[in-house]
């Protein structure tokens, strides 16, 4: 378990994703962060508007609502709907430069996968993050990535779960049960507000953007707020 005596009042973890929706890849990961790096509470951040892909159908403020149900389950979550609420494109260096004045005294810790550790060059910004957050990885098995040995990278050991929201969407699409992949207060969201459905007798359309990587189902690159 890590701390940061640096932190008077501890660490906060930020978990930046569409959450479109959110899964149990999402809560397994956040739950771990919690437990591995001594987070108090975890902060999901649903995008507002994405810098770097096509915005989804399902509005920011629908996933801000998936997002807390989600959250109701664990209580090491809170939601933010700082980049919902903020015009213009959400980019990451300006949700943690307000999250930090908003939480003042908190060390804040930026959870990633290895996959948006290799990429972080290409974010907004990133070499404001760093002065911004701790940064944390959560390795995915097989994939090297030159950074995750970097002394002011923490690490996030994670199991194996095969599901994404791509994959949940599809199954919906499909009329397949989502029951144990979602938490059941997203489930319950996802059925009485008709996410995700097609127009009886529609084919499916085909997944873009994510894919399951057979550990979380990547809640990280195709989601996360670059």
């Amino acid at each position: 378990m890590s701390t940061d005596p640096s932190s008077p009042f501890g660490r906060i973890g930020v978990f930046g994703s569409l959450f479109n929706p959110p899964h149990v890849g999402h809560l397994i990961l956040c739950s771990e962060a919690a437990w591995q790096l001594g987070l108090e509470r975890v902060i999901l951040v649903p995008t507002g508007i994405p810098a770097h892909r096509e915005a989804p159908a399902e509005s920011s403020d629908m996933r801000a609502r998936l997002a807390l149900a989600a959250a109701r389950t664990d209580p090491v979550l809170t939601v933010s709907r700082v980049e919902v609420d903020r015009p213009g494109p959400s980019y990451m260096v300006d949700t943690l430069r307000e999250l930090q004045r908003r939480h003042a005294g908190h060390g804040l810790v930026l959870l990633l996968g290895a996959d948006q550790l290799a990429a972080l060059d290409k974010w907004y910004r990133p070499e404001q993050l760093p002065e911004l957050a701790r940064i944390a990885v959560a390795r995915r098995p097989g994939v090297e990535v030159r950074g995750l040995d970097d002394a002011a990278v923490e690490r996030i050991d994670m199991p194996q779960i095969g599901v994404s929201s791509s994959l949940v969407r599809e199954r919906v699409r499909r009329g397949r049960p989502i029951r144990h992949l979602v938490p059941e207060p997203v489930r319950a969201l996802i059925e009485s507000e008709g996410l995700y459905r097609v127009a009886p007798g529609a084919a499916a359309p085909g997944d873009t953007g994510e894919t399951v990587l057979g550990w979380v189902g990547s809640p990280f690159d195709p989601e996360v707020t670059p």
